[in-house]
């Protein structure tokens, strides 16, 4: 039998996080560890339990999830933290990444979504959920609404606007690798 994800909930939503803990209790290969109110306590949480994942919110008390996600990374890299979130701008998306965060899942997500971006942050992969994909290609000046959006253009490689087109379409990391590969 396979081992379950070891999985440590970070937001400051008692209602939110105990939900969370609820669908994910549910879910084959899941087990919850442990649970943080901030920035703080996510930090000394990690430190304490190692867990294989961490579902951090951006938004918290003490310091942000973002900064959290840089503490924690610090000292044990391998974990997978997935940010959660309520806001959909690209600069949360570009902040998290540059955190080392792997994964991005809004908090209005299907459980399955979680699941998907759980897994693949476990296994090292980076997920955005579409609706997020989306508005990164668009900041990076190659959706419908670039030109209107008045952001500076960055440029992408080809390969990394291929993925995340196809991340946008709703494809899977899975399908992502076969059709670039």
């Amino acid at each position: 039998k396979l081992e379950p994800i070891r999985i440590l909930l970070a937001d400051g939503h008692t209602l939110f996080r105990k939900g969370i803990r609820t669908i994910l209790e549910q879910m084959q290969g899941m087990e919850v560890v442990g649970e943080a109110a901030n920035g703080e306590e996510a930090v000394t949480q990690a430190l304490e339990l190692v867990p294989d994942a961490i579902l951090m919110d951006i938004k918290m008390p003490v310091f942000s999830g973002i900064e959290a996600t840089q503490r924690v990374l610090k000292d044990n890299p391998h974990i997978g933290v997935v940010l959660v979130t309520m806001f959909d701008d690209p600069e949360s998306v570009f902040s998290g990444m540059r955190a080392g965060a792997r994964g991005y899942v809004l908090k209005e997500a299907e459980p399955q979504e979680l699941r998907i971006a759980i897994e693949a942050a476990n296994r090292g992969e980076l997920v955005l959920c579409p609706i997020i994909a989306k508005k990164v290609l668009e900041r990076f000046g190659r959706g419908p609404k670039a030109q209107s959006s008045g952001m500076p253009r960055e440029e992408l490689t080809q390969r990394e606007l291929q993925a995340l087109q196809l991340a946008a379409a709703g494809l899977a990391n899975k399908e992502i690798e076969e059709k670039l590969v």
